[in-house]
């Protein structure tokens, strides 16, 4: 009797995506809104966050160019988390919190947002996206990344 294995491989493609990292300081919705008015999108808030199981919340927008057929997404790469003290010792401030930070790709963290773009047609001109996000005075920079080359980069297929 003959064994066939069958290589899932040939059935699950992985998702293909152009990632932009942009650093700024701003807050996710100006990101967001400049990034409509110089890049002619119309990015819109998702109605529910990217969740994670260790409590971590993403923000993300979204926009779906119908024309290109491409999928856009502003996704932000940190969380901060408010973190409450175990030892809880009778003192004048037992009640001290601190914030800790989570990031969505941990080995880039210096990186504020991410835009990420999903094309069915490869059509898509990085280096020009690129150039005009850099020219927008409230950004830091902009450039792509290979995301090929990140390990956490099933934090970004959602």
């Amino acid at each position: 009797m003959a064994i066939h294995k069958l290589a899932l491989d040939d059935f699950f493609e992985e998702e293909q995506f152009s990632l932009i990292a942009i650093h700024c300081g701003l807050q996710d919705f100006r990101v967001a809104y400049l990034l409509n008015k110089n890049l002619n999108l119309a990015l819109k808030r998702t109605s529910s966050d990217l969740n994670f199981k260790n409590g971590a919340s993403y923000s993300v927008f979204e926009w779906e160019s119908e024309k290109e057929q491409n999928h856009w997404n502003l996704i932000s790469n940190h969380f901060k988390k408010e973190t409450v003290p175990e030892n809880h010792t009778n003192t004048l401030f037992q009640n001290q919190s601190g914030t800790k930070t989570v990031w969505l790709i941990p080995e880039l963290k210096k990186v504020n947002y991410f835009l990420k773009i999903s094309s069915d047609t490869n059509a898509l001109n990085e280096a020009k996206i690129v150039a005009n996000i850099q020219k927008i005075p409230q950004i830091v920079t902009a450039y792509t990344i290979e995301s090929n080359q990140l390990t956490s980069r099933g934090n970004l297929i959602f």
